[in-house]
């Protein structure tokens, strides 16, 4: 029986209705609600997905991995490709198969990305701050999938063996130096560390990043060039902040409710910024022993202390720049006498005379020399006055000796034996 026209288009419209009503549930039924990343480490997960779920279709858990799936890829840097998968109807996962690198070295105006067998896999004008940067490796010219023309293989097999121990510590440094006779420098803040040759690394390193922690808020060079198997030393040579307790440099003065005191902890937009620095003869006053006369009374001026220990007159700036570069004058407590061997901080630095000796020596060796010889030690001709050494013997249990104080380690280089007894005859080498 044939159809009539009319019912023929009833009949095709509610097959339309139906189709269209199948199309309604499926994406509904299968709408993606959830968005898993996996195995991205240059990028976030917003940015995953904005780079691999682009148009309509990634909105459904069926379609979206069929579609969006893609084994290689060249418009994503950093990646190989990826895979998206259906974990259940409203949740679907976008694994991520990142390109092996280990490193990048600067190159004309951009920085080349290389792999553990030293080709070169990408480039990109900015600097991927999650992969470890080397300077020092220098090439003419590279191209892409070949391996970089490096004369010395040995730097190449060394900046792959540091990438390997940053990644699996965590702790990539800002800068990685290699200089032209091997030496390596890494920079972590304000923190540069000398390793020397490419010998020890694995021990060099572990010991390095047990200490890192410690001296965070330090500044200056880590020296473990010299760690072997028969020495675990690493000394810090220690760069003093000028600026950090100067006066001058201090801006508070205000107080809680914008008024200027003059002694007020806050500066003038409200931050705080804590107590005025002192000078270190108001250190010292702050903490003079003295003030008391021959008979135990407290004046404020006599030559005793509570104690009738003799303490001398007060510390003025005449007496304390009659010292030299000795920092000393403090007990063990932190008081100050002006004869005791310790500095404001704790940490034992001998007798003004020991000092005053050590300069008069520095001094003549110089007149003598005529200026420093070139193949003394960087730490031997630093002036010591304006930074201190601590040495740090990390033995088997990467624990660092010195004299103990609140910070945990000595501002000068004491010297220990590996067994952690101290040699007197070292001379706080």
């Amino acid at each position: 029986m044939k159809l009539s026209k009319k019912n023929q288009l009833k009949i095709t419209g509610l097959i339309v209705v139906l189709l269209l009503a199948g199309v309604i549930f499926f994406f509904t039924y299968y709408q993606v609600d959830e968005v898993q990343v996996m195995g991205s480490s240059h990028y976030s997960e917003k940015q995953i997905k904005k780079m691999v779920l682009r148009g309509p279709m990634a909105s459904n858990s069926i379609l979206a991995p069929i579609i969006y799936t893609k084994k290689n890829t060249k418009d994503v840097p950093f990646v190989k490709g990826y895979t998206v998968t259906r974990l259940n109807r409203h949740t679907i996962c976008v694994s991520v198969k990142e390109k092996d690198i280990v490193g990048c070295i600067p190159y004309l105006d951009s920085y080349i990305y290389f792999d553990r067998n030293g080709t070169f896999i990408e480039s990109a004008t900015e600097r991927n701050e999650k992969i470890p940067f080397f300077d020092g490796i220098k090439v003419k010219h590279v191209i892409y999938n070949e391996e970089l023309p490096i004369k010395d293989k040995m730097v190449m097999n060394t900046a792959v063996a540091l990438s390997t121990i940053f990644q699996k510590n965590d702790k990539i440094p800002d800068h990685i130096e290699f200089s032209d006779d091997g030496q390596i420098s890494l920079l972590y803040g304000d923190i540069t560390v000398k390793l020397g040759k490419d010998e020890y690394l694995e021990d060099k390193m572990t010991r390095v990043l047990a200490i890192l922690p410690l001296i965070s808020d330090k500044k200056g060079i880590l020296h473990a060039e010299n760690v072997n198997d028969n020495s675990k030393m690493i000394t810090l040579e220690q760069e003093k902040d000028e600026t950090s307790d100067s006066s001058e440099t201090w801006t508070g003065g205000y107080d809680e409710e914008g008024n200027y005191t003059g002694e007020g902890e806050y500066d003038e937009n409200g931050n705080y910024v804590g107590a005025k620095p002192q000078t270190d003869l108001e250190y010292a006053l702050s903490k003079w022993v003295g003030g008391y006369d021959e008979e135990g009374d407290y004046t404020g001026t006599g030559e005793y202390d509570a104690d009738m220990n003799y303490v001398g007159p007060a510390p003025t700036e005449e007496s304390m720049a009659a010292n030299g570069s000795w920092t000393g004058g403090y007990r063990e407590d932190g008081s100050y006498d002006g004869a005791s061997e310790y500095d404001r901080d704790g940490n034992y630095v001998g007798s003004v005379e020991d000092a005053q000796n050590s300069d008069e020596a520095d001094s003549s060796g110089a007149s003598e020399d005529g200026g420093t010889s070139g193949n003394e030690s960087n730490s031997d001709s630093t002036d010591t006055g304006d930074s201190g050494e601590q040495s740090y013997d990390t033995g088997d249990t990467d624990d660092y000796s010195g004299e103990e104080t609140d910070s945990g380690y000595s501002d000068e280089a004491d010297s220990y034996s590996d067994n952690g007894d101290y040699t007197s005859d070292s001379e706080w080498e």
